[in-house]
């Protein structure tokens, strides 16, 4: 179960980084990035994790365990099962999705090419908080300068 979820996350989420990156950013593509992409897959996590808290779906760290995000070792059991990496990845999959719409909509909106804008996205798209510090020093430096880059 986890296997097909894992893998229909990472299609999807594939599927909206390569319209986001590539395809005219219509509203009726920005919505359905939002909504079917970033909404599918917080409903997912949503039903994961509170299948994993309540342990109707996967037990974490054995039976009877608890969830212990305050050390180390506690997050490493979290991840020990395939539940765990499954929600887990899912929620980079989603927060990164949503930085990556936020980041596509402002530098349209600060006049950013699409040529600059795409390697910023797929740094988010590979590592999402890099490419958001990249995007937030451009963005910066752009509002300093008062100027567009075309």
């Amino acid at each position: 179960m986890w296997s097909i979820a894992f893998s229909a996350a990472n299609i999807l989420a594939l599927v909206m980084w390569a319209a986001l990156i590539l395809l005219p950013r219509w509203p009726a593509l920005m919505a359905a990035a939002l909504y079917l992409g970033v909404g599918l897959l917080c409903g997912a996590y949503s039903i994961g994790l509170i299948g994993i808290l309540t342990g109707t779906i996967d037990q974490v760290g054995g039976t009877g365990a608890s969830m212990d995000f305050g050390s180390i070792e506690g997050v490493r059991a979290i991840f020990a099962s395939d539940g765990g990496v499954t929600i887990g990845w899912i929620h980079y999959l989603a927060f990164d999705l949503f930085v990556g719409i936020w980041i596509a909509r402002d530098a349209d909106a600060k006049g950013f090419s699409r040529i600059v804008q795409a390697p910023i996205l797929l740094a988010t798209f590979m590592a999402g908080p890099l490419g958001l510090f990249i995007w937030l020093l451009l963005r910066e430096r752009r509002a300093r300068e008062g100027g567009r880059w075309q």
